[in-house]
């Protein structure tokens, strides 16, 4: 199992990443973060914890018969990838790791499938 800092530093060794957290999906808290310059996490974690809910919302309204469950979101930006992956953790509830992608340096297929991996060592 992956500790905190373990798990950013390896989230950080993903080509092209330019920063990383570890939020609480619920509350929208930071809770451990490796930032680029000027960058307030707890206003990020916040906004970014409303996203997800905004979208999971939409999902949910567009399938009202089914459980929909999201595993990972993108959005990409005119600079960059956003990526999230959601996770549920037995330390703390459901965790999302976040890191933001160069545009031009990243490789998305490898992210997705690096962010998978360290999501599984992180709550086993």
């Amino acid at each position: 199992m992956l500790g905190i800092d373990a798990c950013l530093a390896e989230v950080m060794s993903i080509p092209g990443a330019q920063d990383a957290m570890l939020m609480d999906h619920i509350s929208g808290m930071a809770v451990a973060f490796r930032p680029a310059s000027g960058v307030n996490a707890d206003r990020s974690a916040a906004a970014l914890a409303e996203a997800l809910r905004a979208t999971a919302d939409g999902l949910a309204r567009s399938r009202p018969d089914e459980v929909v469950r999201i595993d990972d979101m993108l959005v990409t930006t005119d600079k960059a990838h956003h990526l999230l992956r959601l996770l549920e953790t037995a330390f703390k509830g459901p965790m999302v790791i976040y890191v933001r992608l160069d545009l031009e340096r990243s490789n998305l297929a490898l992210a997705r499938h690096r962010l998978r991996s360290i999501s599984a060592c992180l709550t086993t």
